[in-house]
């Protein structure tokens, strides 16, 4: 029994190590992101992985673009749709997650999300799309560090470039190209308003580009640019 306890005690010891160490790893990445690009993101990996089972030969668009490049529209278009207090939280929107879960309740089932622009990134960057019990505890200790480490216009920098806006679709310039024929910085108020639309369901809105929940909520958001502060 002795040496039951001994390789158990072992055991929970080299899994806190390996806990430790991808903390680590996630930190040190960060931290070189702070000045640097990612050249992709787990989430990137995970869906060229997923179009590369069809076609070995795909490959995903995708072009960095700087802070400076990207329409002033898109960015307000952003806030307005997916966090309104961006730049007044520390990663977190505790009355967006509360009026959220109050509305899930309501409905029975989960139609609004809550999560920041900050918790958005921590996933796409490091985690997959897969639901694990902890995975929602991960994406909080990696938006901490991002907040911690990156100023909030670094934060939306990175995420303006790598987040999803369909099949195979990521970031502003490939998003403005693949819809709308132009560069990320020449986006009108309307086109903006319809790619932040499309942020919770890129890949569906790919192919069903008029779809009304769509187009309504596009000018929803087109009404509330102004009201938008982006960094």
């Amino acid at each position: 029994m002795q040496n039951v306890w001994k390789w158990l005690w072992r055991g929970l010891a080299l899994l806190l190590a390996l806990i430790v160490l991808y903390q680590l790893w996630i930190f040190g990445h960060i931290w070189w992101w702070r000045d640097h690009n990612p050249s992709a993101t787990a989430f990137m990996d995970e869906q060229l992985a997923r179009l590369q089972e069809k076609d070995p030969e795909a490959e995903l668009r995708h072009k960095w673009v700087p802070y400076n490049k990207i329409s002033p529209n898109l960015k307000q278009a952003l806030i307005a749709a997916e966090d309104a207090r961006f730049l007044e939280h520390e990663g977190f929107d505790w009355e967006g997650i509360q009026l959220a879960w109050e509305k899930n309740l309501k409905k029975g089932r989960i139609v609004a999300g809550g999560s920041t622009i900050s918790q958005q990134l921590a996933k796409n960057l490091f985690l997959s799309s897969r639901r694990t019990p902890w995975r929602k505890l991960e994406e909080a200790v990696i938006t901490v560090m991002l907040e911690n480490m990156m100023d909030k216009q670094r934060i939306f920098e990175i995420y303006l470039n790598v987040i999803e806006w369909g099949d195979g679709v990521f970031g502003a310039e490939a998003a403005a190209r693949h819809y709308f024929k132009t560069s990320a910085a020449g986006l009108g108020p309307s086109q903006a308003a319809k790619l932040a639309a499309m942020v919770p369901n890129p890949r569906y809105f790919d192919t069903h580009r008029q779809d009304r929940k769509l187009l309504r909520k596009a000018a929803i958001i087109e009404r509330r640019l102004s009201y938008a502060d982006a960094p």
